[in-house]
């Protein structure tokens, strides 16, 4: 939890962000569906991102990003492993590279070949603008995303009700843990830049509360962990949240934790798990959930 984000690795985070959605879009045409999109997400691994299992013919493949060797890997139950080295290469070029890889193995899969949740949508193989691999930058990212897991992991095992996994969300580039309450939702109304709206309202069919990590963008670039509930109740933006660090975002509708004051902490672990379990009891507690029931 303690190294910091390279202040320059904007480049980057965005042609890995685009790759990210390559793999993960191949993951969505590979799986089958499950609920609110749980099916696309990829996962924090020992070596960088997986996609985990995914039954294919009478077998399993797996597609991994390996960020300790630099390396992309496939691997297959009846076929030996093969892959690429990572370095610096178009979205364009990994695109091609990574399906005619897949082609030589036999394995067939057609994606839609554009990102979700950005904008500018630029098609994959016309994509030849973002081509950055700073395996410095990539490697301090991977580490603090293996220090997230740990305390997601910890504070997901005291919910006993319906959670997601602690999953890697390629469309916003976040990783993200959501609790549920086991009641209905009101339709969720908001949108994502090219991204079906009923995706949006299945992802939110149900009361949530979910929180998450965001490495940063051009128009916000300072790292985050947040927290937000949906349909956020009444009050939820002047509950208790710690630590003291932590702010409500009126423009977001969400509580927000810089990531460096957690980096920086005598306690990193500590702060981040005061985050996480005092934003799920606000919006647990104005919302009326069944607590008794859903925690151990």
């Amino acid at each position: 939890m303690h190294r910091p984000l390279a202040e320059d690795w904007a480049p980057t985070l965005k042609t890995l962000h685009m790759w990210t959605q390559i793999v993960g879009k191949i993951r969505l045409s590979l799986m089958p569906w499950q609920n609110h999109s749980w099916h696309v997400t990829l996962y924090i691994s020992p070596n960088g991102l997986s996609t985990g299992s995914i039954p294919y013919q009478d077998g399993m493949i797996e597609l991994l990003f390996d960020f300790a060797a630099h390396r992309f890997e496939i691997h297959s139950t009846h076929r030996d492993t093969t892959g690429f080295a990572l370095d610096a290469m178009s979205v364009k070029d990994f695109y091609q590279k990574l399906m005619s890889t897949l082609k030589e193995l036999d394995i067939e899969v057609d994606i839609h070949a554009s990102p979700n949740e950005v904008e500018p949508s630029i098609p994959f193989e016309e994509n030849e603008t973002d081509n950055s691999y700073d395996k410095q930058a990539i490697s301090n990212w991977w580490q603090v995303a293996v220090s997230t897991y740990k305390v997601f992991s910890k504070f997901r095992s005291d919910f006993i009700g319906k959670c997601s996994p602690v999953h890697f969300f390629w469309g916003a580039f976040d990783i993200a843990v959501t609790r549920f309450s086991g009641r209905p939702a009101p339709l969720h109304q908001g949108e994502m830049p090219n991204m079906p709206k009923a995706v949006m309202q299945e992802a939110y069919s149900q009361e949530v509360s979910s929180a998450g990590f965001w490495p940063g963008s051009d128009d916000f670039p300072q790292p985050m962990f947040y927290a937000y509930a949906y349909p956020s109740p009444e009050g939820y933006d002047q509950t208790e949240v710690g630590p003291k660090e932590a702010f409500w975002s009126p423009e977001m509708g969400e509580w927000f934790l810089p990531y460096d004051a957690v980096r920086n902490a005598d306690d990193p672990d500590g702060m981040l798990m005061e985050f996480l379990q005092s934003s799920y009891v606000g919006a647990a507690d104005l919302a009326k959930w069944d607590r008794e029931v859903l925690e151990r």
